[in-house]
């Protein structure tokens, strides 16, 4: 279905920002604390998701496997 190794680290991201955004692991960040004066769970939101979007434009740009 998904060729290439490019693609299915994509899909491999894809479910693991899946499970990161959801109920069980999420619930680890809701906590009455704050991360420099944010509170931690919408500090624990914005740093996953830009955590997502670094891995997947790193994926991304990179140079093919067989290049």
């Amino acid at each position: 279905m998904f060729k290439g190794l490019n693609a299915q680290r994509l899909v491999a991201l894809f479910a693991g920002g899946w499970l990161l955004f959801n109920f069980p692991l999420l619930a680890l960040w809701d906590r009455d604390a704050t991360l420099f004066g944010v509170p931690l769970f919408p500090a624990a939101l914005f740093l996953l998701w830009a955590v997502l979007i670094v891995v997947m434009a790193w994926l991304m740009e990179r140079s093919p496997p067989d290049a």
